[in-house]
């Protein structure tokens, strides 16, 4: 009877510990996913993705397995509403469409689809009042679009802003409206047109949801330059502009009605000849550090922003892959992501807010990647 005894109790004891161990490895699980940073990428389509896809990025700096949340054509570039729960996505198509989508966990319900305006969409934003801009990169221009952020549907075309002009490389033949921005205080639209080589400058008229030209000229940049992304400053009125074509970036100030160009940085090392071209940038929270992302250099271009507001370079981290396109500061700002669209990865790097330095964390295959949204 004592060894039926000590067996049954040795049996209960096993079976308690392994309760114990289980009950344990789940609070970790749940703790851990408590700490994922969800965000979507969104990717080309003519190899082997096949839309839009949903990672996490976790505490480590390591990735999720991706999980394809919506098919969709060529959605290069992404954008919330200010809920996050309505996700936009242009289809870089001739025609050019955009399309929105309801969240529902991790999957992105399509809701609605209208033209843009225009061929080959490349970058799309929304504002507080649910306006939406897209620029349409072939056909120089910009369309506008109302979004209902109560049940996601989006307007057809509003109106449409042409661009018209050139440059001087064969970039340049034509109009090609790359990005579109409100300006923080709401007051105009800022246009980034590398074909022309300008900033454009509008506002809606809310009464009529038409662009309307504002008041401010037209900044020219240096020949070659080919404005495409910018960022503004959180503490003060610069504006920096990233040039595609010469891999450079512009500091702006403004000064009454007008702008102007103040100074200009390379983003590439001293030296460095071979091909190279500029597609994203970011600036830090605390307005101390810019990012630039390089393909070619394939590099991320670290930049200090100096007491007058012009740039230092400080480093160019390299990015494990080629063709980096997007790349975002997570909301914490503790990592950078990065999309490499032609290696087929992301990259994740740890940043160090006070040096403004990143060290490589880990990278995950994604088919394609060229955009990169946090929820």
């Amino acid at each position: 009877m004592k060894s039926v005894f000590f067996s049954l109790s040795l049996i209960l004891l096993c079976a308690c510990k392994n309760t114990e161990t289980k009950t344990e490895n789940t609070m970790n699980t749940q703790e851990e996913l408590k700490n994922e940073i969800p965000f979507y990428v969104g990717t080309y389509t003519d190899g082997d993705s096949e839309g839009i896809y949903k990672l996490s990025l976790l505490e480590d700096g390591s990735f999720t397995k991706p999980l394809l949340a919506a098919k969709a054509s060529n959605p290069s570039f992404l954008a919330f509403n200010s809920k996050k729960d309505i996700l936009l996505a242009v289809n870089e198509n001739d025609p050019g469409t955009i399309e929105s989508f309801k969240v529902e966990g991790d999957t992105l319900l399509q809701v609605s689809k209208s033209q843009t305006g225009g061929a080959h969409p490349c970058f799309v934003t929304i504002n507080d009042k649910g306006y939406v801009l897209v620029a349409n990169y072939s056909s120089g221009n910009l369309g506008l679009f109302k979004l209902n952020n109560k049940d996601g549907n989006l307007s057809e075309l509003l109106d449409v802003e042409q661009h018209e002009g050139k440059g001087t490389t064969d970039r340049q033949e034509g109009p090609h409206a790359h990005s579109a921005w409100f300006i923080p205080d709401g007051s105009e639209i800022i246009s980034a047109d590398l074909g022309t080589n300008q900033l454009w400058f509008s506002k809606i008229n809310t009464k009529t949801n038409k662009l309307e030209p504002s008041k401010t000229p037209k900044l020219d940049f240096p020949e070659g330059a080919g404005p495409r992304h910018l960022v503004f400053h959180p503490n003060n009125d610069f504006i920096y502009v990233l040039n595609e074509l010469d891999n450079t970036i512009a500091q702006i100030a403004k000064d009454d009605e007008n702008y102007s160009i103040t100074s200009i940085t390379s983003i590439l090392p001293e030296g460095f000849a071979e091909y190279s071209k500029a597609a994203d940038i970011h600036i830090s929270k605390d307005g101390k550090f810019i990012y630039a992302s390089n393909r070619g250099h394939n590099s991320i271009a670290i930049l200090e922003v100096t007491a007058d507001g012009s740039l230092s370079l400080l480093a160019n981290e390299p990015t494990k892959g080629k063709n980096p396109r997007n790349f975002q500061l997570t909301p914490d700002e503790n990592f950078v992501l990065v999309a490499n669209q032609n290696s087929d990865n992301l990259v994740s790097y740890k940043r160090d807010s006070k040096t403004g330095l990143m060290t490589y964390v880990s990278e995950i295959s994604t088919p394609a990647p060229v955009c990169i949204l946090f929820e």
